[in-house]
């Protein structure tokens, strides 16, 4: 009589279900920071602009991520007012440029002080000028994992992980005062892994689409001066 394969088969499936839940159980942390040094209860009438913050050397936060932020900021019920990044820097020509935009909130005031330059910015309806900065790098990995194929086989074993973290820092200025308002930070760490037994299963840690996501919430709020959170908190369906 020939023999079953399925309890074998639930003897290899057991352990990798075991191991799917354990990473995703505890494979993502993150953590927020904001500092406010001005309130900002933003008017239905003002909008608010995100921009890679200008670097001297190095890599600034990546169009992706800005894009995200922006779209998560102006959707939903308590979205708000977020002008083109793109359209913005290219009516403030050359002002906001990365080489000529002012490294300070108190620069402003000598840019709008320019011909024209106060008036194009009441045009955009921006307020707030939001400079964002960071990015997601990958910190560390290891493992081993091995596929092959043969005539009427193919499949993978072993096990492999690797370790992302996503970091941003998000400055706030009033163009209105010429001051700083504050800022907003997100943290993100997370541990992926492919597990191989026969068929790769890939358990992934979306640290950067986290980090967005936690990110814009803690910007609304900031806008908001708060009033987010209660609301969230007195809503269940939030």
């Amino acid at each position: 009589m020939k023999k079953s394969c399925q309890p074998h088969r639930w003897r290899i499936a057991m352990p990798i279900m075991s191991v799917g839940c354990l990473l995703l159980g505890g494979c993502m942390q993150a953590r927020i920071e904001e500092s406010r040094e001005l309130q900002t209860r933003i008017a239905a009438d003002e909008a608010v602009v995100i921009l890679a913050k200008p670097q001297i050397e190095g890599a600034t936060a990546e169009d992706d991520f800005m894009d995200c932020v922006s779209r998560n900021l102006a959707s939903g019920s308590r979205k708000l007012q977020v002008h083109g990044n793109d359209a913005f820097v290219d009516q403030l020509f050359p002002w906001f440029e990365p080489g000529t935009a002012p490294t300070q909130p108190e620069g402003v005031t000598t840019v709008l002080s320019r011909p024209d330059v106060s008036e194009r910015v009441a045009a955009t309806g921006v307020r707030y000028i939001v400079w964002l900065d960071g990015s997601t790098r990958k910190t560390d990995g290891g493992g081993s994992l091995a596929c092959g194929a043969a005539p009427g086989a193919a499949g993978c074993i072993g096990f492999g992980w690797w370790e992302k973290e996503a970091a941003y820092e998000a400055t706030i200025w009033d163009l209105k005062q010429a001051k700083s308002a504050g800022s907003v930070g997100a943290n993100v760490t997370g541990t992926s892994a492919i597990v191989g037994a026969i068929v790769p299963l890939p358990f992934i840690a979306r640290v950067e689409g986290t980090a967005c996501n936690r990110l814009a919430e803690q910007l609304r709020s900031f806008f908001r001066g708060g009033s987010d959170v209660a609301t969230a908190a007195a809503d269940p369906g939030a």
